[in-house]
């Protein structure tokens, strides 16, 4: 079992050209029918592989003690993945304020006090308009988000594990564990396998090349199975902990068992997307409007008078909103259904 001389490829190929006793024997009868003709290279090759005995279950505990390592980091990356994406969402301030503007934008516009809305409605803000300006919802969350909370930010660049994790697929992670224990459990029995039949024969495997690797292959998958039973636990604990991040969210049950990891986090990834375009957007236009700004200073018109003329012919909703946000006690109900807060979980639904 040397990497060096033989690798996974080259297993592969020999696991593919195993020879079946109907080969082997058909080469044999061959072989006495014209004893003193020698053998194609090819017949020689798999006389060779036959006279092995169990060339399979060898062959399949070596590409187990080369595989191992990938099979367990396709398991375990995506599970990081996620719980660092749960981390990510819970330190995100500019996150809370997403979901408290947006729960603000539609108790104003309904003229309800909900406590919650669906996430997935985040998705619908950019294809929202309103009835005065024509503008997307998304557009107006973001315009109050850069003024209510200046400091936050494009909220894409604070959660890039939420866009990893949106790209893996869970239920393929919960096969990929199912099947790496089983080739753990067959491993272990195709070894004992080995040691029974040495056993049978009588073989002595001390100081030959296959008694160097038996004590090997025992540690490997010893320490595989341990490695195993933590892997277990991890994938366990971290679903469990994304089902309890979606109950302090305000999913109801339900929901939370018929909600995959995955497309959670590309529904808020999407919507990231969506947010850091739509707020680039918005810096950008202010930047321009302050260069327009800076060369009109000479105009008879100030510049905050034709400022709130705009405001007023434009975007007279917006600007309503605002000043209904600006207030203190609008804040304070910001305040109290932002995620984290301890104030209980959001259950109604917000139809904005």
């Amino acid at each position: 079992m040397d990497c060096s001389v033989l690798d996974r490829e080259d297993i592969q190929r020999l696991q593919s050209i195993q020879p079946t006793e109907e080969e082997l024997s058909a080469i044999r009868e061959a072989q006495s029918r014209a004893p003193h003709s020698p053998l194609a290279p090819a017949e020689l090759c798999l006389l060779s592989l036959g006279s092995m005995s169990h060339l399979s279950t060898r062959l399949q505990l070596w590409a187990f003690a080369l595989d191992y390592d990938s099979m367990e980091r396709e398991i375990a990356e995506p599970l990081f993945h996620l719980k660092l994406a749960m981390e990510q969402l819970s330190d995100s301030k500019t996150f809370r304020w997403i979901l408290a503007t947006v729960l603000a934008i539609g108790n104003f516009l309904n003229g309800r006090k909900v406590r919650g809305f669906e996430l997935s409605y985040l998705c619908e803000l950019s294809r929202v308009r309103d009835t005065h300006c024509r503008q997307p919802l998304l557009l107006h969350v973001c315009t109050l988000l850069l003024h209510l909370y200046p400091q936050s930010s494009d909220l894409y660049s604070d959660i890039t594990a939420v866009t990893r994790a949106g790209k893996c697929d869970y239920s393929l992670v919960q096969s990929n564990l199912s099947q790496l224990e089983a080739l753990c459990k067959a491993s272990g029995e195709q070894l004992r396998v080995l040691d029974k039949a040495d056993e049978r024969r009588g073989v002595k495997a001390r100081g030959t090349s296959d008694g160097t690797m038996r004590p090997k292959l025992q540690r490997l998958l010893k320490e595989s199975d341990e490695r195993l039973r933590v892997l277990r636990a991890v994938h366990r604990r971290v679903i469990n902990r994304f089902h309890s991040f979606l109950l302090f969210l305000g999913y109801s049950r339900s929901m939370v068992r018929d909600t995959r990891p995955e497309d959670f986090c590309k529904t808020i990834s999407d919507f990231s997307l969506e947010f850091r375009a739509t707020r680039q957007t918005i810096l950008h236009q202010r930047e321009k409007e302050k260069e327009r700004e800076i060369k009109g200073t000479g105009s008879s018109t100030p510049v905050g008078q034709r400022r709130s003329q705009t405001l007023t012919q434009d975007c007279e909703e917006q600007y309503k909103l605002e000043e209904i946000l600006k207030t203190a006690e609008t804040l304070y109900r910001l305040d109290v259904t932002l995620p984290g807060t301890g104030e209980g979980k959001p259950t109604d639904k917000v139809s904005t």
